[in-house]
């Protein structure tokens, strides 16, 4: 038998080999697949709370009132009595200038005024006199007349020198600057020593009211029917005002008006919130986040937003029972930040999934490896894991 024989017998051999092998395996049972292990989540309780509902919003804090004092009359500035940054008082003194010229003028018109009533008085007793004589016909009467004329030109004088003193009085107040409201000082533009002119456009320094103060804010033109009535209970329309770093309370108030408007352009319309600012934590120009409560759902049944997920057919969760994981359709009645107000769908009492829902799917099994609202579960405050501005519970909603 040559080479070439044996190689071929021996190929042969391997490939049959090889077959029978294959064959082997194939007529095996496989064994059944291994069933996937339950997935990690975190879940939370559905529960009872009373809820405002808020239309968040950037504001700008804006003074009631805010004054640029300038001087209305020309001369020097003799003397600063504030501070910049101090706090002042309505009609406190807080500038002086040179009011030796106005003094004078105002002394001036107080002498001629005392010089035409002396002649008054002459005039009047000549006027007496005169009537006397003319009753015993020792006068003529177009002397009496002459006099009695003479008589009133001086008390038209008289009158003329009144409006006069009055008039000096005025310029002598324009030398005195006094604050217009109860308020700040601002960053002083002229020292003392200075000439101030009544034409200046600079003034002098400008002076804001502090407290109370307002907040002015925008919000998108479909939120007007749910604050247009607040207008009528104002003592309901609740707006609290944050940091907008932080997040923290500053400040809380109510609604105060709102524009005659709708700004065509951004399709908002403006509102206006007065603010107590006793402790001065707001400022001028500061932007702040502004929470209007428009209302309160009391007893309404609330979950962690998290756990409501939106696909075509609408939103679900998934709710856990016996360790497996439900997908259930549920309505959402308002959500806002980390709080959603489930209408229907949902029992309080129920634990849903807020995290780990990529992994899985309906009937899968779950292993949690958390509860966010065990405190809720055992009884504390369901209204304790809410943050602020979900939980604001009003005197509107104490009236409602």
């Amino acid at each position: 038998m040559g080479k070439r024989n044996r190689t071929a017998i021996w190929v042969t051999t391997g490939v049959v080999a090889t077959l029978s092998v294959l064959l082997l395996r194939l007529g095996r049972p496989r064994p059944p697949p291994q069933p996937p292990g339950p997935v990690s989540v975190v879940v939370a309780h559905v529960k009872r709370a009373d809820v405002a509902r808020l239309e968040s919003a950037v504001g700008t804090v804006q003074s009631l009132q805010s004054d640029l004092l300038r001087s209305q009359t020309d001369g020097v500035l003799t003397r600063v009595l504030v501070r910049e940054g101090q706090g002042v008082q309505r009609g406190q003194l807080l500038a002086q200038i040179d009011d030796r010229q106005q003094r004078a003028a105002l002394a001036q018109a107080q002498a001629t005024r005392e010089r035409d009533e002396a002649n008054l008085r002459i005039a009047q007793l000549n006027l007496n006199r005169d009537q006397n004589l003319l009753t015993g016909e020792a006068i003529a009467g177009e002397v009496v007349d002459e006099q009695r004329a003479l008589v009133e030109q001086l008390r038209a004088t008289v009158s003329a020198d009144v409006a006069a003193i009055q008039a000096a009085q005025v310029q002598l107040s324009y030398t005195r600057i006094v604050s217009p409201v109860t308020g700040r000082v601002g960053m002083r533009r002229v020292d003392a020593g200075n000439v101030v002119h009544a034409s200046d456009a600079t003034g002098l320094f400008t002076v804001v009211q502090i407290d109370p103060i307002s907040v002015t804010f925008s919000l998108p033109q479909q939120d007007l029917a749910s604050v247009q009535p607040l207008l009528a209970h104002p003592e309901r329309a609740h707006v609290d005002v944050l940091d907008r770093d932080a997040g923290v309370l500053l400040a809380n108030g109510e609604l105060m008006a709102f524009d005659n408007q709708i700004d065509s352009a951004s399709g908002t319309f403006q509102l206006r919130a007065l603010m107590d600012n006793r402790g001065g934590t707001l400022w001028q120009g500061e932007f702040v986040t502004v929470n209007l409560t428009t209302g309160v759902d009391h007893d309404a049944v609330v979950v962690d937003a998290r756990a409501v997920k939106q696909r075509e057919a609408g939103d679900y969760v998934f709710r856990v029972r016996d360790g497996k994981a439900q997908v259930v359709p549920v309505s959402v009645r308002y959500q806002q930040a980390d709080i959603a107000i489930i209408g229907a769908g949902l029992a309080p009492g129920d634990t849903v999934v807020i995290d780990g829902q990529s992994g899985l799917t309906d009937g899968a099994a779950v292993r949690m490896a958390g509860d966010t609202s065990d405190a809720a579960a055992a009884g504390a405050d369901p209204r304790a894991s809410l943050s602020h501005r979900e939980r604001v519970i009003l005197n509107f909603g104490a009236a409602a």
